[in-house]
């Protein structure tokens, strides 16, 4: 995957990734506290950081 320019700035094709990773991660996590979920977790950042370091390998590999 090519590098991509947005207002003249070159983009590496990860950051991209991380956005849309991100995205995903703010969505599940509404729905995670929605769910009252994290009361099934023994240290929320532990886990919110793992969580967002497996969406970002899922939409890297996915594309």
């Amino acid at each position: 995957m090519r590098s991509i320019e947005i207002a003249g700035v070159t983009v590496a094709p990860f950051a991209l990734h991380v956005l849309e990773a991100a995205v995903l991660y703010a969505l599940l996590q509404a729905l995670l506290v929605r769910l009252n979920a994290y009361r099934l977790v023994w240290h929320r950042p532990l886990f919110d950081t793992a969580l967002f370091v497996s969406l970002v390998s899922v939409v890297t590999l996915c594309q």
